[in-house]
């Protein structure tokens, strides 16, 4: 398979991905207070959108790669 169409194919799966899963949150642990082997840590949970613009954007980039990479000629 050509690189062209494989790119072109992984960009609109992960642009397709980000229009139907446009938040998603992480987990960061952080260490609160140490005394000597005694940890307090504390878990904390981020929310991030991906921009609905940007998804289209890749979406629309790896379907344009996909069309030019199954119409080249050698």
């Amino acid at each position: 398979m050509k690189p062209m169409v494989m790119l072109g194919a992984i960009l609109a799966l992960i642009g397709l991905l980000a229009l139907s899963y446009p938040m998603f949150t992480t987990n960061e642990t952080k260490n609160v207070a140490q005394l000597g082997d005694l940890k307090i840590q504390a878990n904390e949970q981020t929310s991030h959108a991906i921009p609905p613009i940007l998804s289209g954007a890749v979406l629309v980039v790896g379907l344009v790669l996909l069309g030019g990479g199954l119409y080249q000629r050698r």
